[in-house]
């Protein structure tokens, strides 16, 4: 393997759309997504109206990678080795002593090893690692609290309406029926949520396009909804882009070999045919389906017996994971978290936040200290490097977080937005990661405040 990566190299280019191809603002998005699960758990289940109130400050709690356990309701920050180099319980602090008291002396957490190894659900614990679900991090600490507040036992019981306020709001229906709070208010102002994509993306896109790489849009979003999405940040055209469009791709599943994996089906009005495909024959819009049947298709419109892919993508255990072990894709991690430690945004970015934004609407949140959740977080630290110290007034280590060690590992290299690369050429050679290599090696256009931080001390 080279020590370098370039896109001129590859002959199909795969996006996720979500935090990838997409950017939301964060801000306002979050926001819905709390009050479209906490609203649902008090109008259909009885909660307690005060979780819809939430002070900006209390925004500081919502932070990528947190794994939540469902059985007595602590939320913890992990390691690379699997140690908890963090917890809280519901959203309040546990000191090193009550981490230790809960985890051991060596503060291992109990699910570590099937977590790592295979990124499946479990009825034991949940991984917050993508900003579509992030903020139910936020609602699940303060659903904690309450129940202590009453007095009521904490177990995964409450999980339960979790997972159904999920399901109300994002169930694939409920764009077409208007159901739950998110969908409609997207609807009603997209332009609110969603940040239109630079002239230097769409050009991006149109001379990868142009030098006959393929270009592929996998989305786990249903086929109404990607399109609201993609005509308001790429424009009414935007299926003139992309050979092979796949909504409702239900990733990870998607990357899954067989006897697991679902047919691609056609769409007729968003309706997905009730007939499966016995196999994909040529380009066009899908739904569902599976990577190796994609992977044959690609095969007879590149003409090559191995196709090379990058896929582009936000999200560790949706995207980097299986596509990097399952299709043996080389993988492009979205990390906002960049821009939270000293990345400048790109010129796009900063040019279209201040477009977007109308000025009555940035004063309010923005004034009073709202956290955006890519930020750096007062309770959690980075989401890179953090300290784990021995509990004994020993000195403290710098450790990397297993979010970092993962993108290290499932991904050849990681940007904060497809702004930041929009306008380099073709065949600019990146470094990618590599075990033999710095760990910075791998981030562009550089690596964060804290890992910078971490080989300095190291060195």
């Amino acid at each position: 393997m080279t020590e370098y990566f370039s896109l001129a190299d590859s002959d199909v280019i795969g996006f996720d759309l979500d935090h990838t191809l997409c950017r939301y603002h964060l801000k306002e998005t979050s926001r819905l997504i709390y009050e479209s699960f906490a609203r649902y758990l008090v109008e259909h289940k009885g909660y307690d109206k005060d979780l819809l109130n939430l002070t900006p400050a209390t925004w500081d709690f919502c932070f990528k990678g947190l794994v939540v356990d469902l059985e007595d309701g602590n939320l913890v920050k992990l390691a690379e080795d699997g140690t908890v180099l963090r917890a809280t319980h519901g959203t309040n602090d546990l000191s090193t002593e009550d981490i230790i008291k809960h985890y051991g002396p060596k503060r291992e957490w109990g699910h570590f090893n099937s977590l790592n190894t295979t990124f499946t659900r479990s009825a034991k614990y949940y991984f917050y690692d993508n900003y579509f679900d992030l903020p139910g991090a936020l609602l699940c600490g303060r659903v904690v609290d309450m129940l202590h507040k009453r007095g009521n036992e904490v177990n995964s019981d409450f999980w339960k309406d979790m997972v159904a306020a999920i399901d109300h709001n994002y169930k694939t229906s409920a764009f077409k029926e208007d159901a739950g709070t998110y969908f409609p208010s997207m609807k009603r102002d997209p332009g609110r949520y969603l940040q239109p994509c630079s002239d230097s993306v769409k050009t991006w896109l149109r001379s990868m396009k142009s030098a006959g790489k393929v270009l592929l849009l996998i989305t786990s979003s249903h086929s109404d909804y990607c399109r609201l999405i993609c005509e308001h940040i790429l424009g009414k055209d935007f299926e003139e882009l992309f050979e092979v469009i796949i909504t409702n791709a239900l990733k990870p599943g998607f990357f899954s070999l067989v006897p697991e994996q679902r047919p691609f089906r056609t769409l007729v009005n968003d309706v997905e045919e009730s007939e499966g495909l016995p196999s994909l024959d040529k380009p066009g819009w899908y739904s569902q389906g599976n990577w190796p049947h994609l992977h044959e298709l690609l095969k007879t419109m590149t003409g090559k017996p191995e196709p090379k892919v990058v896929y582009f993508g936000d999200s560790m255990r949706s995207d980097m994971f299986p596509a990097s072990s399952f299709g043996k894709w080389e993988t492009v991690m979205i990390v906002e978290e960049m821009e939270g430690e000293g990345v400048p945004k790109s010129d796009a970015a900063k040019c279209n936040e201040a477009q977007v934004e109308p000025l009555e609407k940035k004063g309010k949140f923005e004034e009073q200290g709202m956290k955006a959740p890519s930020d750096v977080s007062q309770q959690w630290g980075s989401y890179f490097v953090d300290s784990q110290g021995s509990g004994g007034g020993g000195e403290e280590s710098q450790k990397l977080t297993w979010c970092c060690h993962c993108i290290h590992k499932y991904s050849t290299m990681a940007i904060p937005s497809v702004e930041h690369i929009a306008d380099l050429p073709l065949d600019y050679k990146f470094p990618r990661f590599s075990p033999n290599k710095p760990c910075t090696t791998g981030y562009y256009p550089r690596p964060p405040d804290s890992l910078l931080k971490r080989c300095e001390s190291l060195s």
